[in-house]
């Protein structure tokens, strides 16, 4: 019975940080931007083995985004007054989203191009 609290509350949690994560502009474009192109390429013949490498690409530009959210949550409660490690901190983890960006655009272009 407790695994079953634990595995419930564990569920919760996650849906609460999903709900959080839709009020994020930036998750909602990603979202948006993602399943477009995931749409694409449901009428085309892509082997799977590339669907599959286009869906989990995309799942890290959201995975990604979360973990970068949450960095910049902590910061802002910490304290809100500018200071440069908080600056580093929010630049870097923003990095790390657009490093994902740039791994979807190329999985995606490479999808094509084969």
């Amino acid at each position: 019975m407790f695994f079953v609290n634990s595995l419930r509350l564990a569920l919760k949690y996650s849906i609460d940080g999903l709900r959080a994560m839709f009020k994020e502009r930036a998750f909602r474009q990603e979202i948006l931007l993602g399943f477009c192109l995931v749409a694409l390429e449901l009428f085309r013949t892509t082997p799977l083995h590339i669907r599959f490498y286009l869906f989990s690409s995309f799942a890290l530009i959201l995975t990604i985004e979360c973990l970068n959210s949450a960095i910049e949550t902590v910061i802002d409660r910490i304290s809100l007054e500018a200071h440069h490690l908080s600056k580093r901190a929010k630049d870097i983890g923003s990095a790390a989203v657009l490093i994902a960006l740039l791994h979807f655009g190329i999985v995606w272009l490479w999808s094509w191009l084969c």
